[in-house]
């Protein structure tokens, strides 16, 4: 039986020589595959483009996993996942909850695992990873021999693959509670119902950052769980970690709780009516974190997103002492980086306030950028000085 095949046009041959993985169904000419295959890629003079993911719901049809003519089988995917966890080993930094292997960056795309300490967490997100979802509970056990494997597949961006959102034990048995060391801090995660597969892995090297500058009273906007108040409390003096929701302010003391930290606490507040409250009565802090939720979900939330940016940012420099920090993110996939940065610059102006940019970092190094994908970089953080 011949292989399928999906024949692409001029511009979708484009984007893949450009490095980019992905071509959408407008550039797709013909396809012989069905939903969840692998198909080789070709153009429309018969050129060999590699082997792909295909899907028959998805606006992104193809997702290539391979440049190589050769067989994506169970031997392939098995050594992709050894080597993402070749690669971690300098990066996790005597952490046990780390991002283990990151889709497209690690050329499995639509793959997610994470780790948290004894469990893993997996997310399918594309018919052809789900399809094999079986194929990769058999490789980890094989290579992690995990205490128990959970996929989070309640991402909407399923519902575009035509698959169903669920939570549900794939292997062994997954607490309620995992408790994992990050540099001698205790996080408690919640792999079932905590925000994305359990927490925030994507800043556990921001907040390590943010405790090298945090000194003084410290104001954390959007606390969610309290990862950054707890990392950076024996910095300071005192923490004041705000955030609207109670259940996650409820996750908040628990890691208090773990990790001693009797200089945190813990407020149920809007952060936008805080700031301004704290601006009009001329509360002042050494050091304050912004991590808020992503503003732009989508192109038309741009313009909404600048102007919510712009305010938590220009209230925060207000409220901030001379010689005071602040560490701002933007988890905005649609946000770049230069757009952030004069979001920021426009702030210091109004609020009149000189500052300068001492760390400009991004995602933490688990979740690596593929420089010719920019969908692959989305988080933000600047760590910036009122001089």
């Amino acid at each position: 039986m011949p292989e399928p095949e999906v024949v692409i046009n001029q511009h979708g041959a484009g984007r893949l020589l450009s490095g980019h993985l992905w071509v959408y169904r407008s550039d797709i000419r013909s396809s012989t595959a069905e939903g969840g295959e692998v198909a080789r890629v070709l153009d429309e003079r018969g050129r060999f483009f590699g082997r792909a993911f295909f899907s028959d719901r998805s606006e992104i049809c193809v997702r290539v996993v391979t440049r190589e003519d050769v067989q994506v089988d169970r031997a392939f995917l098995a050594e992709r996942i050894a080597r993402a966890a070749r690669l971690r080993k300098p990066m996790i930094e005597d952490s046990r909850a780390y991002r283990l292997f990151y889709a497209e960056s690690d050329q499995i795309p639509s793959l997610v695992i994470d780790r948290y300490d004894d469990y893993i967490v997996i997310q399918t997100l594309s018919q052809a990873t789900e399809r094999r979802k079986e194929e990769f509970v058999e490789i980890l056990v094989e290579q992690f021999a995990p205490k128990g494997i959970l996929e989070r597949n309640d991402p909407k961006v399923r519902q575009l693959e035509g698959l169903d959102q669920k939570v549900s034990l794939l292997y062994g048995d997954v607490p309620a509670e995992v408790i994992a060391c990050d540099r001698g801090l205790r996080l408690s995660y919640d792999l079932h119902h905590g925000q994305k597969t359990g927490g925030f892995l994507d800043q556990r090297q921001n907040r390590h950052a943010a405790a090298r500058y945090a000194r003084g009273e410290v104001l954390d906007c959007f606390a969610g769980t309290g990862s950054f108040a707890v990392t950076v409390a024996p910095r300071a003096e005192s923490v004041e970690a705000v955030d609207l929701s109670a259940s996650a302010l409820a996750g908040a003391q628990r890691n208090v709780d773990l990790n001693a930290a009797k200089n945190v606490t813990l407020r149920e507040a809007n952060t936008f009516d805080l700031l301004r409250q704290y601006d009009e009565s001329g509360r002042r802090f050494d050091t304050i974190v912004l991590d808020p939720p992503a503003f732009a979900k989508n192109k038309r939330n741009i313009s909404a997103a600048c102007r919510g940016y712009k305010e938590i940012n220009l209230r925060s420099l207000r409220l901030l002492r001379p010689e005071g920090f602040l560490i701002t993110c933007s988890c905005s996939h649609h946000i770049s980086e230069s757009l952030f940065s004069q979001i920021i610059a426009e702030a210091a102006l109004d609020a009149r306030r000189h500052v300068a940019v001492v760390e400009r970092r991004m995602q933490a190094s688990d979740h690596p950028v593929v420089l010719t994908m920019p969908e692959t970089y989305y988080l933000k953080c600047f760590i910036i000085s009122v001089i």
